[in-house]
């Protein structure tokens, strides 16, 4: 991860550790933007900003109303994991209807769908990779749609039962 980004969601962390109502209430004003700048988040966002990057600037604006929203962080995984996890705790379709979409939207609609998904993690007290996800959202238009394949690998992705066959016809 670029020293900016790691940088930054240790911030985001520390806000929380911290207990900085004021700081997240800031980030959280975001949420109700339809470009999710909302003038509070500054301090908190535009220090960690490439000078010379502001194609960049909405994946950390969003990154950060996302986390004031529910700050509760791992450090393993992607959000096909989290969405597995919940999964796992809560099963329902609306949870796999909602990854779905994630998996198929345009980076235009992210900031809604995200929005709900985040949401939907929250209410089931599941953790999302922050560091992941501010990483993930730079690759997010790639052609190959790597990101997307990711997440659905982690979410979809089978666990064997003990002594089952593995790819190569062994065992495990």
């Amino acid at each position: 991860m670029p020293p900016r980004e790691q940088a930054f969601v240790e911030h985001l962390q520390g806000l929380a550790q911290r207990q900085d109502r004021g700081a997240l209430a800031a980030l959280r004003s975001g949420l109700g933007q339809p470009n999710l700048v909302a003038a509070p988040m500054h301090p908190h966002v535009v220090p960690f900003l490439d000078p010379e990057g502001e194609w960049e600037d909405w994946r950390y604006y969003l990154v950060a109303a996302l986390f004031a929203s529910h700050p509760e962080s791992t450090g393993s995984g992607n959000l096909g994991e989290s969405f597995r996890a919940l999964n796992l705790k809560a099963a329902s379709a609306s949870g796999e209807a909602r990854f779905i979409a994630l998996l198929s939207a345009h980076r235009d609609d992210l900031p809604g769908l995200l929005r709900q998904a985040v949401g939907l993690l929250r209410s089931h007290d599941v953790p999302v990779n922050w560091a992941q996800l501010l990483r993930d959202l730079r690759a997010w238009d790639h052609p190959d749609q790597y990101v997307q394949r990711r997440w659905a690998r982690s979410f979809y992705r089978q666990q064997r039962p003990e002594g089952a066959e593995s790819e190569n016809g062994g065992t495990q």
